[in-house]
């Protein structure tokens, strides 16, 4: 099925025709004809002339029912089209008089419908900050609407889709919007920011570029007055935001993915290095499907194991998710990133006391096994416990 061009979302939405024709008393063909009648439209537009017999052909229609669909395109919608007798086919003239030439405005199938709704839900489960919410409400009861008050289907995804954010951080709707429409009217914005790594706040004169969504945060790139170059910023350590009447200062997109590099995640800088990363056998059943950079190398290795090369700039992002994995990676090089998680993964041991450390060492296959025989838990010293 062909999803019909955006601008007729917003026809179909409620958008009077800028001709005055009322579409309320209208009364539209069958899903499948209108279906039909933008197809010959594009046909005709695309290749300027199109013959009867191929029309026909594409369509998979009779010959009777083409030529409703031709009537109903020249004499419903007053369409230009006419026949070429020196060539043999269809074409659009020059228009005729009366109501300019409109199709319909958007339609979908169920299954389409249903998709949407599907998508929908999607992105009512991710924003949970209510930052788009209201905005695409009308969409959803648009599209519940079209799928009809009988059909079960649209309320039941309803039901059975289900996204669960994972970190997301409150971003405040009304900061959110001031951005949004700074970055829109080109216009600079003004804020205080709070620097959770100085743990201190500042204000920022800052050209807007561009919003970035990653990992269910929001930042913005934007060019900052105060240090005379692109920085980034995070939305929910914003506060008291404003747009100025200053005009921003723009700078190409090109240029901020210049400035700001294209490192590891969020933490992007030009001088970029080379992390690479030995994935046991059974992280990498995990790993090797898993997108960490656009530009990252992979290699499985005989034994199962994985190696993973991805540049970064910036490492407190990159050495989160080394530590995820924890004792199922070793990190190759750069020396410094190996011992920057190695500082990480013995602070964290510290963290977790002797007793901690001692209880989770595994002791030797042999000794476990020993234990596990007399029905004793290969790690604690009491009886092994059933899990149920």
């Amino acid at each position: 099925m062909q999803l019909w061009p955006l601008f007729a979302l917003a026809l179909e939405l409620g958008e009077a025709h800028s001709d005055g024709i009322q579409r309320a008393s209208r009364k539209y063909p069958d899903m499948n004809q209108v279906e039909r009648l933008y197809r010959i439209d594009q046909m005709i537009r695309d290749r300027g002339v199109v013959t009867f017999e191929s029309m026909k052909a594409e369509l998979e229609v009779s010959r009777a029912t083409l030529r409703r669909d031709l009537t109903a395109l020249r004499d419903r919608y007053n369409a230009p089209i006419e026949y070429d007798r020196d060539v043999g086919a269809y074409r659009y003239g020059k228009g005729n008089a009366g109501p300019k030439f409109q199709l319909p405005g958007l339609w979908f199938s169920a299954d389409e419908a249903l998709a949407l709704l599907t998508m929908h839900q999607m992105l009512q489960s991710l924003d949970s900050g209510g930052l788009l919410g209201p905005h695409v409400k009308p969409l959803s009861d648009r599209l519940q609407s079209l799928l009809g008050s009988d059909d079960t289907a649209g309320k039941e995804i309803l039901r059975r889709v289900k996204v669960i954010p994972s970190q997301q951080r409150h971003v405040d709707l009304k900061w959110f919007q001031v951005v949004g429409r700074a970055l829109v009217s080109r216009k600079r914005l003004a804020f205080t920011y709070w620097s959770r790594q100085r743990d201190g706040h500042s204000e920022r004169e800052v050209s807007p570029q561009r919003l970035v969504h990653y990992r269910n945060n929001w930042y913005l790139d934007g060019w900052c007055h105060d240090h005379e170059q692109i920085r980034m910023f995070s939305l929910d350590a914003m506060e008291d935001a404003r747009m100025l009447d200053t005009p921003a200062r723009n700078v190409s997109l090109e240029e901020v993915d210049r400035e700001l590099g294209a490192g590891y995640g969020i933490y992007r800088g030009r001088n970029l290095e080379w992390a690479e990363l030995h994935f046991s056998a059974e992280a990498a059943r995990w790993v090797r499907f898993e997108s960490w950079h656009p530009q990252q190398k992979g290699q499985l290795l005989a034994d199962g194991s994985y190696v993973l090369k991805v540049p970064y700039s910036g490492s407190p992002e990159l050495v989160m998710d080394i530590l995820r994995h924890a004792e199922n990676v070793k990190v190759l090089g750069p020396p410094a990133l190996r011992d920057r998680v190695a500082e990480r993964l013995q602070a964290a041991a510290r963290a977790c006391g002797k007793s901690a450390l001692a209880l989770s060492e595994p002791a030797p296959r042999a000794a476990r096994w020993s234990r596990v025989k007399k029905g004793l838990s290969p790690l604690a010293k009491g009886p092994a416990r059933e899990h149920g």
